[in-house]
């Protein structure tokens, strides 16, 4: 089997299924381990997409995501993670999956060529000027997404893509290319395995540092999450009491006090007036604390 990276057969393959069950898990670990360290050449893409991906958040734009078969499995999970750990509007974040909703319960294959659907799918999303498209297949050929990003730049939309092979059509039409270049599958073309792994850590990256840039990370806190369960309620105090050094009270006060916003609570225990003031200063600062905590301090 020749072609693409991600077709072409490991080095382990041979007799892999006669193999010891935990020699052969084990191959399959290192494998999984390999995958993850590819992602380290693409740092740099990765970081350019993270910004590309949080001024279009931040001008006002929507996040769409893109995708078919398992590739579609890593983007949904990071565009629904979002909304919880960032704050970041529902209404902000698409989805556009080959298939549609029916597709997470029963993976067919043909949608991933349909093209007209990707178009309708990007015509629906209402996408355009200002947003921003991030688009996933190991391939890098996959007629879905790349239709999707072809309607999507017709549009006036930003693009970013993924994919686990080099010099591909997707990474070629796109604004921003991140090529994750896995080794060959353990099981030969089954890129749920090290090119899906590799994807969600890319994933994971972008979205963390976009959300660093929006300001919505403070030290390594999660400091615009959307609290919604008595963990993240917990969560959210704590995270008031460390960037503040306030006790627990002060810190359920405040948070009582900014009806649960935890930007607006960590202002009003660092000494703002009131509510208002700290919502005005989180606006001056374009809702980054770092300077508004300086601000305060002087």
């Amino acid at each position: 089997m020749a072609g693409k990276q991600t077709e072409m057969i490991h080095g382990s393959a041979k007799g892999f299924d006669l193999l010891p069950a935990e020699q052969a898990l084990m191959i399959l670990a290192r494998a999984q381990a390999d995958a993850a360290v590819s992602v380290q050449v693409a740092v740099p893409a990765i970081a350019e997409a993270a910004a590309l991906a949080a001024q279009c958040l931040g001008n006002g734009g929507k996040l769409v995501y893109v995708a078919a078969g398992s590739s579609g499995l890593m983007a949904l999970a990071d565009a629904l993670e979002l909304p919880g750990t960032y704050g970041i509007a529902k209404s902000r974040i698409k989805v556009i999956l080959a298939g549609g909703v029916a597709g997470l319960t029963d993976m067919a294959g043909a949608p991933e060529d349909d093209e007209d659907e990707a178009r309708r799918g990007i015509a629906d999303a209402r996408v355009g000027v200002g947003d921003c498209v991030i688009a996933l297949s190991a391939s890098g050929s996959t007629p879905f997404p790349l239709a999707a990003v072809r309607a999507a730049r017709e549009l006036g939309a930003k693009t970013i893509g993924i994919a686990n092979n080099p010099d591909v059509p997707l990474l070629n039409l796109v604004d921003v290319a991140i090529c994750l270049p896995t080794p060959p599958e353990v099981i030969a073309g089954s890129t749920r395995m090290g090119a899906g792994t590799a994807q969600k850590i890319a994933l994971n990256m972008l979205s963390t540092w976009m959300a660093a840039e929006l300001g919505h990370v403070h030290d390594g806190l999660m400091v615009n999450l959307f609290a919604d369960n008595i963990k993240l309620v917990g969560r959210a105090r704590r995270i008031v009491m460390a960037v503040t050094e306030v006790g627990e009270d002060a810190a359920g006060q405040a948070l009582e006090r900014s009806h649960g916003s935890v930007k607006t609570a960590i202002l009003l225990a660092a000494g703002a007036q009131d509510l208002t003031e700290a919502e005005g200063l989180l606006a001056q600062s374009g809702g980054k604390l770092r300077p508004v905590l300086a601000g305060l301090k002087v």
